[in-house]
């Protein structure tokens, strides 16, 4: 109960914790008595965790009271969020940035107002959101928010893909932009490449006319794989073992050497990125799925001039970019109505979460991204 009443006044207090465990301040008492005469959020059930550790020991679910829906605040039913790697880090306290425990898990997802304060303009019930920038604690059933963490969206938008479109999209739009300049007939060269990020890629560089070489890691049902990725777009698919070559440009034919690289893996899978690079060319790191550490020979700098930089979306989004942010989303969440940008994901009762949790922790074997529906 305790626990339920600390997690509820957050949300009333706007993020930060405003009750000590067991008491209430004479303001706090008031705000709770104003609390019964005004608009007020339905009862919320919500994945929540006291204390850092591994997700499927330390996460439960519970039932949160009614909270306060204040002049400028929306009240949003959740319809569906993802379990995101850096959910699962954020719960086991590893994540650079992280909600203070207790917390709701969750970082992005997409809802339907519910209602509305008396001062929001710009949203009604019925309308669908995301909160652009990501906002913690999308794994409820009930979200209440200051309206400006709302934008927005198309009804039209398939669900699970307005769930998805922040994190993993937005990071693949960036990372094509945002170090060099590709121009039609260009190249890059990725590991990683059957992620979401992944996928992204393959097809956001498809439709700009830039050739694509993919790495991914040896596997059953290999053929398979390569055939998917080469219908989104890839025109080149390796795996790692086929890379244990002298010379990897050789395998190239006719795409030329790429002048970017995406490494989300690290060890060898990065090195092998490295390889295709042209000279000047540039790696950006984004993930260390392997934790293991990227390896650069002297040549590599002294001798093709290469660049090593890394992209986090999280640092991004807090540089002053939500409306350029939005305004993005919008373009993502356009081409998936539009069936152009595609990954493959499981929908999963919410019911269900910890079966889904299994699942993203890896437990089940290789599995699509889980998404919760509420």
């Amino acid at each position: 109960m305790a626990l339920m009443r600390m997690v509820a006044m957050r949300v009333v207090s706007g993020g930060a914790w405003s009750l000590k465990r067991g008491r209430f301040s004479a303001a706090q008492r008031a705000q709770t008595i104003r609390a019964f005469s005004s608009l007020m959020s339905p009862p919320s059930k919500a994945v929540v965790y006291e204390n850092h550790g591994s997700p499927d020991a330390v996460t439960r679910v519970i039932e949160l009271p009614p909270v306060e829906v204040k002049e400028n605040q929306v009240c949003v039913k959740m319809l569906a969020a993802p379990i995101n790697p850096s959910d699962i880090n954020r719960i086991e306290g590893v994540y650079p940035v992280r909600p203070q425990v207790p917390a709701v898990g969750g970082y992005e997802g997409v809802g339907e107002v519910y209602s509305v304060g008396s001062a929001v303009k710009d949203l009604s019930p019925g309308d669908w959101v995301i909160p652009s920038p990501p906002s913690f604690g999308t794994w409820q059933t009930y979200i209440v928010k200051e309206q400006d963490v709302w934008h927005k969206i198309n009804k039209g938008s398939p669900m699970e893909y307005a769930a998805t479109i922040t994190v993993n999209p937005l990071t693949a739009l960036r990372m094509l932009e945002d170090f060099t300049t590709l121009n039609s007939g260009d190249s890059i060269v990725q590991n990683g490449a059957t992620s979401i990020v992944g996928q992204c890629i393959i097809q956001l560089a498809r439709f700009r006319g830039i050739h694509n070489i993919n790495i991914i890691r040896d596997r059953p049902g290999l053929d398979e794989v390569q055939e998917k990725l080469k219908a989104l777009g890839a025109d080149e698919v390796f795996t790692e073992s086929q890379l244990e070559v002298k010379n990897v440009k050789g395998l190239l034919s006719s795409i030329p050497e790429p002048a970017l690289g995406f490494n989300c893996v690290g060890g060898n899978a990065a090195s092998l990125v490295l390889k295709f690079l042209r000279m000047g060319g540039t790696m950006v790191t984004y993930g260390g799925m392997s934790k293991k550490p990227i390896t650069v020979s002297t040549s590599s700098f002294i001798f093709k001039d290469l660049s090593l930089k890394g992209f986090w979306l999280q640092k991004w989004l807090t540089s002053d970019k939500a409306k350029e942010c939005r305004s993005m989303i919008d373009y993502l969440l356009c081409l998936a109505r539009e069936g152009k940008l595609k990954y493959q994901m499981e929908l999963v009762p919410f019911d269900n979460f910890h079966t889904a949790l299994d699942k993203a922790l890896g437990k089940l074997g290789s599995q699509p991204k889980q998404v919760i529906k509420f």
